[in-house]
């Protein structure tokens, strides 16, 4: 079977998908390879709020504060708007500097919905960059629906990442 050029990482919600990735993105650009793209961490630094999280421009290393504050007692979603469209303008520039991989932390409720950053996604593949993003198992019909089955899905693994992108690159 070849490696596509789209890749998702299928993960549970007990796997640490955010370290995977940021573990990925290190030993990648470590070989060499210039990536663009965004990926969430958590920031256990902030006092009274154990959902805040940021994106990392991971052309620039630029932090993107992620979540916004809607004061006690909201359930509304927490991500901030902005800050996706902080993240859209970094994956778009990424795309047109010559990035060789995109990494987005994952398709999510947002991209299924047809939101997020699901349309900087469909850019890095018309570009014709490579992709690779996470998808929980929840989202896999519609990653699916997204992808039109067109991707390669990989276990939460390092060797698994590092294998695709090496297939990948030889033509694979």
């Amino acid at each position: 079977m070849s490696a596509h050029a789209i890749a998702a990482v299928v993960y549970k919600p007990t796997d640490n998908i955010e370290a995977l990735l940021a573990e990925a993105a290190r030993a990648l650009a470590a070989r060499g390879v210039k990536l663009g793209g965004l990926l969430q961490h958590d920031i256990a630094s902030v006092v009274d709020d154990p959902c805040a999280m940021e994106l990392e421009n991971l052309e620039t290393g630029e932090s993107i504060p992620l979540s916004q504050d809607l004061g006690s007692g909201s359930v509304s979603c927490r991500v901030d708007p902005d800050a996706l469209a902080r993240g859209s303008v970094a994956v778009r520039g990424a795309l047109s500097r010559g990035a060789q991989l995109i990494i987005i932390n994952k398709f999510g409720a947002q991209e299924a919905f047809g939101a997020g950053l699901r349309d900087e996604m469909g850019e890095a593949v018309l570009a014709g960059v490579p992709l690779l993003t996470a998808v929980g198992e929840r989202f896999l019909d519609d990653w699916a629906q997204f992808t039109g089955g067109e991707c390669s899905l990989l276990p939460p693994a390092l060797d698994a990442i590092l294998g695709w992108w090496s297939e990948l690159q030889a033509g694979g």
